[in-house]
């Protein structure tokens, strides 16, 4: 039987082991502190029981003999900041490289499966004063005023390009899209098209031997055929165009979902199914009345049949039939921050 896996903002990570029809939370054996803020758990590429955890205190491992976390004490090691890390990815190409991305914004990587750091030194901007909280009166970071409240800034995805090595994306609320072409060495921002900076994810599905690479935002779904360089939005029949995560079904057929709701965290949301590569979207009805935004998807190419979606404040939900019928689960989490299973 897989393992769900649910990170929330403040009680840790939470587990199940009968797909989702219980869950608890992982105790201290667990390996983290019952009280941590998690925010990313990402999957090794080849090794599909594997993964990385992001807390607000470093980056963790999960180690599928023992069924517990272990911090990877050398990110703590060499970087100085204190950061919570939101972001992970692996390069699907060569596993021992990962690039983490944290709040405030900036991404770190290592080429040696975790033992060692750096800093990759973007240049992201670490918060904004720019009004997306304070107002149109916010004041210019580097003064004081009466607008003069900092919203830090966060990485929330990235994402390497699953066919070509040297392209890398990454994603920050609420600093646009950022693009590497050397294999996730250095960033240049890639915003053309877009119409905010609040970039919450992305998602890849090949059609043919042609990527096409989307974008979820604050402000609508966004799509590129050319590998990030310009951006199109595809609105959804929704009276929201907010959008959090956006996958493809793990079997090959084009079928992908992505998130929507009514903003962070907000109070009603909807799922969108796409048959045809993302070209055109559906809503999916789903067996309870959403209570905030729909946010994560959690898939796995073990079985592609097998999907779990979560809204930010907690709701539940599982389909076994690759998302053409759900499940409403009945245990509420606290917000949660990401969501993934593992096979056993």
């Amino acid at each position: 039987m897989p393992t769900l896996f649910a990170a929330t903002n403040g009680l840790s990570v939470w587990m199940s082991k009968d797909l989702g029809e219980t869950m608890g939370r992982a105790p201290s054996s667990f390996g983290i502190y019952s009280g941590s803020q998690v925010w990313a758990l990402e999957v090794h590429p080849t090794k599909p029981n594997e993964m990385l955890v992001g807390t607000n205190y470093g980056v963790h491992r999960f180690n599928p003999e023992t069924k517990n976390l272990t911090l990877l004490k050398s990110f703590k090691d060499d970087i100085e900041d204190f950061l919570l890390v939101t972001a992970i990815a692996y390069n699907p190409h060569n596993p021992d490289t990962i690039i983490v991305g944290t709040q405030p914004s900036a991404l770190f990587r290592s080429d040696d499966a975790g033992k060692t750091w750096r800093n990759l030194k973007v240049g992201m901007k670490p918060y904004m004063t720019s009004g997306f909280y304070a107002g149109d009166g916010a004041a210019d970071p580097t003064t004081r005023g009466e607008f003069d409240v900092k919203h830090w800034t966060r990485v929330t995805g990235i994402m390497f390009d699953p066919k070509d090595p040297k392209i890398v994306y990454a994603g920050v609320e609420i600093d646009g899209a950022w693009r590497s072409t050397d294999g996730g060495e250095t960033f240049e921002r890639s915003n053309e098209g877009f119409k905010t900076a609040d970039i919450h994810g992305f998602g890849m599905i090949r059609k043919g031997d042609e990527p096409v690479l989307f974008a979820t935002t604050n402000e609508g779904l966004y799509r590129s055929t050319d590998h990030g360089l310009h951006w199109e939005m595809l609105p959804l029949e929704s009276k929201w165009q907010y959008t959090r995560q956006i996958v493809a079904r793990q079997d090959g057929s084009g079928v992908m979902y992505v998130t929507n709701g009514n903003g962070p965290p907000g109070t009603s949301g909807k799922l969108f199914r796409s048959k045809d590569f993302g070209s055109t979207w559906d809503n999916v009805p789903l067996p309870a009345e959403l209570e905030s935004s729909l946010y994560f998807l959690a898939v796995h190419p073990s079985d592609p049949k097998l999907i779990f979606a979560a809204a930010n404040l907690g709701q539940m939900f599982r389909s076994i039939d690759g998302g053409m019928s759900w499940t409403a689960l009945q245990r509420r989490l606290p917000e949660v921050r990401a969501l993934t299973w593992l096979p056993d």
